[in-house]
């Protein structure tokens, strides 16, 4: 990993990493357009199987607006993770100003068919146009 901002949390035994990347080749300021790529790492800690089955992410731009995502799965994946399993995973994110965050959770299930919303860590997008805006 660079020297960029890891965050992490971990839920009920399952701990999500994420190192947020700036894709300055790929945006286009001029045209108000912001890319970011994520770098998504989790790890169950815990002492029970679990699979990810859904998604929720919350997107906000350095304006307040929201816009969340939902889905099944990540990356067209839903993994399973045996207890010291893990599984990384790498996605993206356009905003149309230069800062912003996200987060979210996961939805899980264990092997005893128990659902566990485990937390995505907020995390900062921050464009070098931003630099001293840290959200």
């Amino acid at each position: 990993m660079t020297d960029e901002t890891v965050y992490e949390r971990t839920t009920e035994g399952i701990t999500v990493r994420v190192l947020p990347i700036f894709l300055d080749e790929q945006s286009e300021p001029e045209r108000g357009h912001y890319l970011w790529a994520y770098q998504v790492l989790i790890v169950n800690r815990g002492a029970r199987t679990v699979q990810l089955m859904r998604r929720h992410w919350i997107v906000t731009d350095a304006f307040g607006r929201v816009q969340e995502v939902e889905g099944e799965g990540v990356v067209g994946e839903q993994p399973i993770l045996a207890p010291g399993a893990q599984f990384d995973y790498t996605s993206g994110t356009p905003l149309p100003t230069p800062s912003g965050f996200m987060g979210g959770s996961y939805l899980m299930r264990d092997d005893t068919g128990r659902e566990l919303t485990v937390a995505i860590p907020t995390f900062s997008l921050n464009s070098p146009e931003s630099a001293g805006h840290l959200h």
